[in-house]
């Protein structure tokens, strides 16, 4: 699609913040975290769902366990101002610690796990995985632990031992996905004693946890020409990212709409819990906004009418290789600018209104855009766009950028999409 003759909002500086993010938010809780702490730099406060919301004009936010909403009430808004949200998600496919987690076989102390997610297993054999999460303690208080140290690895069996591996490895989840991380007897409670104490809590405190596998290999350009970005959890903190640079520019400015960013946990498992899109968490901000400033019934649904939801989550770029794969009309290509993403069974919620947004706030960014659309031979996945726009009512887009190995431990996209994608929704936001 055409470029406007506008310059974008962001630049490469952005990616090599997206980087900096990337690496400190190797789970969910840690995304929301760094976020925040993005936020709070530009005025946004923290509320909490249990007090009562003023009607003072400003940033705000709130963190429920891997989910955030934040928020932009400009002065002079009416409790009829439409929003506009950005949605999107921050968990991802990995290996997630079970509750009896010390285990082993054959002289090895090894981890259980349980696979998260879309996993493509072969992805997680071979790589030195760090632990990240939380631990609920006995106090009702939780704590971030984040171990960047190779402590984990689960190891692929040698060809000597499968001569037929490469006619088609099959990965059993049970069996072959439990990692090892030492030699010896194993003994009940060491792997919480252990992440206890680099959290710096007593073990005996710890009464639950949340953690999950990381590879800690750190992002990185890649390329000659360092046009391409390498690493984990691109899908979807890229969009969390950018959504959250996005917002926090808008601090201080006069706006006709509220902007939103609603980034859920747990999108890759369907959505159904109380972080995800399909909770009533979104739709309870949006009213509550309403309402603090002296809305009526009247006022909310005038101001749902308004609503706009982009749905921001990674697409695919045409595969070099598997070319056959994708949609012949429609290759979208790393550093080509967002894509809007179709589908006319409702996987995506775009709908011609719906791009006509989107074009337009490419427009107003001086970005290009691209269109994706499966192939009709292959299923199409989809997003948080279609729940959204069924739980509120309100009009959505589906759209992200183009990359390739889409769940895999490390994923790849251009370099410059992070940017335009930011860019882009800046726009949108700004309407």
């Amino acid at each position: 699609m055409p470029t406007a003759a506008h310059q974008a909002a962001f630049d490469r500086t952005h990616t090599d913040d997206l980087i900096a993010y990337l690496s400190a938010s190797p789970s969910p809780f840690h995304a929301v975290a760094s976020a925040a702490e993005r936020l709070e730099k530009v005025g946004f406060r923290r509320v909490l769902e249990t007090d009562a919301w003023d009607a003072s004009a400003g940033g705000r936010y709130l963190i429920r366990g891997g989910a955030l909403i934040a928020w932009y009430v400009p002065e002079g808004v009416g409790p009829e101002t439409p929003f506009r949200v950005v949605g999107t998600h921050t968990d991802s496919p990995n290996l997630r610690v079970k509750p009896l987690p010390d285990t082993g076989s054959a002289g090895w102390r090894q981890v259980a796990v349980e696979i998260y997610g879309g996993v493509p297993l072969n992805t997680w054999l071979d790589r030195d995985l760090g632990l990240s999460g939380r631990l609920a303690l006995r106090d009702g208080s939780a704590v971030l632990v984040q171990i960047d140290e190779p402590l984990l690895r689960v190891p692929q069996l040698a060809i000597h031992l499968d001569r037929q591996v490469n006619d088609g490895l099959k990965l059993d989840k049970q069996r072959h996905l439990t990692p090892i991380w030492g030699i010896g007897e194993v003994t009940e409670g060491s792997l919480i004693e252990f992440v206890a104490e680099r959290a710096g809590v007593a073990a005996a405190d710890v009464v639950g946890w949340d953690l999950m596998t990381h590879d800690v290999q750190p992002p990185s350009y890649l390329g000659r020409d360092r046009e391409l970005l390498a690493g984990p959890r691109l899908d979807n903190l890229l969009s969390v990212h950018a959504a959250t640079a996005a917002l926090a520019s808008l601090a201080g400015a006069e706006l006709a709409y509220i902007p939103v960013l609603a980034a859920f946990d747990h999108e890759e498992t369907g959505s159904e819990s109380d972080t995800g899109a399909q909770s009533p968490l979104l739709g309870n901000v949006l009213d509550r906004s309403v309402y603090a400033r002296g809305g009526t019934s009247e006022d909310r649904a005038r101001a749902l009418a308004g609503t706009v939801c982009l749905s921001s989550d990674m697409g695919h770029a045409v595969h070099p290789n598997y070319s056959e794969r994708h949609e012949p009309g429609h290759h979208p290509m790393p550093n080509g600018g967002p894509i809007l993403k179709v589908n006319v069974n409702n996987r995506y919620a775009t709908d011609a209104v719906g791009r006509a947004v989107f074009a337009a706030a490419c427009d107003r960014a001086g970005v290009p855009w691209q269109t994706f659309v499966s192939n009709n031979a292959m299923p199409c996945g989809t997003t948080i766009g279609p729940i959204t726009a069924a739980r509120l009512g309100i009009t959505t887009v589906d759209c992200g950028i183009a990359a390739l190995s889409m769940h895999s431990a490390r994923e790849l996209c251009g370099a410059d999409d992070p940017y335009l994608l930011a860019s882009a929704i800046k726009a949108f936001l700004e309407g």
